[in-house]
């Protein structure tokens, strides 16, 4: 049996279930919206995080501090600008 693609494997049981959700809605955010008992754009929110989680994960960082607030900042567990903050504030050090 082939192993789950590294993308796959990486998602919350959560993520994997919307995912199975949608492909069974046939792509319908409509449906999906009336699924989960939300708006739209609600739907598309979450849609969105999770297309950029993957999107980490293929792209992974070689540093783990980065791939860590990327992550924090997907997981909407740290803000965007707190996140753009901390990375260029990092990254001023490591070229110190």
């Amino acid at each position: 049996m082939d192993t789950l693609p590294s993308w796959m494997a990486g998602l919350e049981a959560e993520d994997s279930e919307f995912i199975r959700k949608f492909v069974l809605a046939s792509g319908s955010l409509k449906e999906m919206a009336g699924l989960y008992g939300v708006s739209y754009p609600t739907v598309r929110l979450r849609l969105d995080r999770l297309i950029q989680k993957i999107k980490l994960s293929e792209t992974a960082e070689a540093d783990p501090y980065v791939a860590l607030v990327k992550r924090l900042a997907v997981d909407d567990r740290l803000d965007f600008d707190t996140a753009k903050l901390l990375l260029s504030e990092y990254r001023k050090t490591k070229e110190a």
